[in-house]
């Protein structure tokens, strides 16, 4: 994974995806050009605060889910 960077996941939001398998997370990025940057992803499987996520696109950011 010569082009993924490093996240370390800051706080676990919100289950969603129709079977509640997509988590979306804040992550700090730790390292390249967007380090120190707090960002909201979405990811699939099991995951709680503290994991190191490798991310390949930190320049990419999800959007909130809201109830309507």
């Amino acid at each position: 994974m010569a082009d993924a960077v490093a996240a370390e996941i800051v706080e676990v939001k919100v289950k969603t995806g129709i079977y509640g398998e997509i988590y979306q997370v804040l992550c700090k990025v730790l390292e390249g050009a967007e380090a120190g940057r707090v960002i909201l992803r979405n990811v699939k499987g099991p995951v709680k605060k503290g994991m190191i996520l490798m991310i390949l696109e930190p320049e990419r950011e999800a959007k909130e889910i809201r109830a309507r």
